[in-house]
């Protein structure tokens, strides 16, 4: 077990038990899930005790981390631990909060990809099938199975966390010594997943028509946005929030509640 002594960077020290709890508090990263943040919250609050450890007095420190953990995230439930592990590490190492909040923006999304592939189109498909057809015959090894390779599945978090944990160590001489390249490269990929979440979360499709003779009328949509500038209204509205929320301090749920009310109201005119 790895010592409380402090590290040179004069930070807490995590122990194994301290990860193996971390990879289990990471069932509340699906807790207090919303639109602005998705994750965040929750992960956060898997994130605390760790930090709060790492950081022990310096609270300038720990709001700090807090702080840059509230920010979006959205991942994998069952991924989650191994970048938590991993970003622990680097917390413990002293990293550059842009180096730290760069990887976790970029790793996200990957690991969630990973992450369903792995789980929810592959594992517990296959294994419900399988112990779908002992139950049908009525034999009870069919919930028995499914229970034991869902409750496996559910205490794998912590191998998952030290896995991601003894890594984010390994790596911290690589880290410090390409930080810039590291903290560039991660902020690109975070760039093109956040991008990618624009195209897949945000749809705005419009319904006007334009008539161009008798009875003869082209689609906005279909000849003007999706010929030529595809999923440019999502990623207009997206900007707009983005420059709302950053430059002029407008309040997140002001934002969501507008965009149900235009959402309504464009519907009903017949216009999105």
């Amino acid at each position: 077990m790895a010592s409380n002594t402090p590290t040179e960077t004069g930070r807490g020290k995590l122990t194994k038990h301290d990860v193996r709890v971390l990879g289990l508090r990471s069932i509340f990263n699906q807790s207090a899930m919303n639109y602005e943040r998705m994750q965040a919250d929750g992960w956060t609050l898997a994130m605390m005790p760790a930090l709060k450890k790492i950081y022990g007095d310096d609270k300038e420190g720990l709001a700090a981390a807090l702080d840059a953990n509230l920010q979006f995230i959205n991942t994998n439930n069952y991924a989650a631990p191994l970048l938590m592990g991993l970003e622990a590490s680097l917390e413990e190492n002293g990293e550059k909060r842009s180096t730290i909040d760069g990887l976790r923006i970029a790793l996200f999304g990957p690991l969630a990809g990973i992450g369903d592939a792995i789980t929810w189109f592959t594992i517990l498909p296959i294994v419900a099938g399988i112990t779908a057809s002992f139950a049908k015959q009525g034999s009870i090894l069919g919930p028995l199975v499914f229970f034991l390779v869902y409750a496996a599945m559910f205490l794998a978090r912590m191998p998952i966390a030290m896995l991601g944990y003894n890594a984010g160590t390994k790596a911290i001489s690589k880290i410090r010594e390409n930080s810039g390249i590291v903290s560039h490269c991660a902020s690109i990929l975070g760039c093109t997943v956040i991008g990618g979440l624009i195209a897949t979360y945000v749809q705005i499709s419009v319904k006007t028509r334009i008539h161009v003779a008798a009875g003869h009328s082209i689609s906005i949509q279909t000849e003007f946005f999706d010929r030529i500038f595809p999923n440019l209204l999502p990623l207009a509205y997206t900007f707009l929030l983005y420059y709302l929320l950053k430059k002029k301090n407008v309040s997140p749920v002001v934002l969501i509640l507008a965009t149900f009310v235009l959402a309504i109201v464009f519907s009903w005119l017949g216009v999105l």
